[in-house]
């Protein structure tokens, strides 16, 4: 069935490819933060574990809330590892041993690309698209990766 819901159907197709690049940072940031969950060492072991736990929940949620989006607007969700690893910004490589150190300073690179990601494509939804929910969706995520950002820099002053 047709989704009417005032947006024409070129301008949903081109919020939506906003929103499959971001699904995918959102699914590979994810699945690196778990990674730090599962594989970090050394003195600070169990509060990092239990510190990127907390944070790889809260992205297993955007990552819902962003498919749903997709969704919302009428389209499909991209969902295989190889549709993400094609559309994302970010970086599946890992740099570094399994510090915490490490990870943070990994983990916060990832989030400041999607902050600028998510600054940069803010606008575009509302101003040229008529699709202000998808503005307003973006702005609340950005708001979350910022303090999201803001807790992992916190670890390494």
């Amino acid at each position: 069935m047709e989704t009417k819901i005032g947006i024409t159907t070129e301008n949903r197709a081109t919020v939506v490819m906003i929103l499959c690049r971001l699904l995918a940072d959102e699914y590979v940031l994810s699945v690196k933060t778990r990674n730090a969950h599962w594989n970090v060492e050394g003195n600070d072991f169990y509060n990092k574990h239990l510190f990127f736990e907390q944070q790889y929940a809260r992205l297993d949620e955007i990552v819902d809330s962003v498919a749903e989006r997709i969704r919302t607007l009428g389209h499909y969700a991209p969902g295989t590892l190889k549709s993400f690893l094609d559309l994302t910004h970010l970086s599946e490589t890992k740099s570094h041993e399994n510090s915490s150190i490490g990870f943070i300073n990994e983990l916060l690179s990832d989030h400041e690309s999607i902050t600028i990601y998510l600054r940069e494509n803010i606008d575009r939804p509302a101003s040229e698209l008529k699709d202000y929910g998808s503005s307003d969706f973006l702005t609340s995520l950005l708001e979350t990766h910022e303090k999201m950002a803001w807790m992992l820099r916190a670890h390494v002053k």
